[in-house]
């Protein structure tokens, strides 16, 4: 299993959010390239890049976003209010690795069949979950879709990755809901990254046993909850 590390960007700084809201910022830091080169010297083998103002509809970090990939060697996966060809275009020209597309997903299925398509293996769709229902537009609307069937309508589709969130752990470190990951994880053909809730070192290991392919970290290993250099050596691949 492989540990990335989150870089959320929010007017131009690295920040984590609790439970996804925008008005509970625990994290805020100036520099992203710093971070970033901060997480790559703890060893890390890649990158979570998320653009919440995208994500809100709000504004944009891609000037950042350019600055911070054309500064590491690691991969880079990016997300956050795609929900273009062209601005998923726009990263992939940037130097990202994958490209990670959530709420047009549910709304739009055939964009993203010709987006995969056009970026097979370079796309992770994102299923943002409270409770049994994916969430859209920054968690901040709900689609009576669960999280199970949303998998099987992903199965045919050459995807690089799943990526489920638990938005109601996300920033509060109360622990990973290894079950539920456990089951998301048996659901699809795709390799599954849990993010939410994540708070050790064992949290980590019994989600690699369950059959989990990746795991993004935050606010764990921004407040140092989590020894950096430690979770990079032993999840790597």
């Amino acid at each position: 299993m492989i540990a990335y590390a989150a870089i959320d960007l929010r007017g131009g700084r690295v920040v984590q959010l609790v439970g996804g809201r925008l008005d509970k910022e625990r994290i805020s830091l100036p520099d992203p390239v710093a971070v970033a080169s901060q997480w790559v010297e703890a060893g890390f083998a890649a990158l979570h890049v998320v653009d919440l103002d995208a994500a809100f509809g709000v504004s944009h970090n891609r000037a950042e976003i350019r600055e911070l990939i054309g500064s590491v060697t690691i991969p880079v996966q990016v997300g956050g209010g795609v929900r273009s060809h062209e601005v998923a275009d726009e990263l992939i020209e940037m130097g990202a690795q994958r490209i990670v597309v959530g709420t047009r997903v549910i709304s739009d299925p055939e964009w993203l069949a010709a987006l995969v398509e056009r970026l097979p293996d370079q796309v992770v769709v994102a299923a943002d979950v409270r409770g049994d229902e994916v969430v859209t537009h920054g968690w901040t609307q709900g689609t009576h879709i669960s999280a199970e069937s949303l998998m099987l309508q992903l199965d045919a589709l050459t995807l690089a990755a799943v990526l489920v969130t638990d938005v109601s752990r996300e920033g509060r470190m109360t622990g990973a809901d290894v079950a539920r990951f456990s089951a998301l994880a048996a659901a699809t053909r795709h390799a599954l990254i849990a993010s939410g809730g994540i708070a050790s070192v064992e949290d980590l290991r019994a989600l690699a046993q369950s059959g989990v392919a990746g795991a993004v970290l935050g606010m764990s290993l921004y407040t140092g909850t989590l020894d950096a250099r430690a979770v990079a050596t032993e999840f790597a691949s």
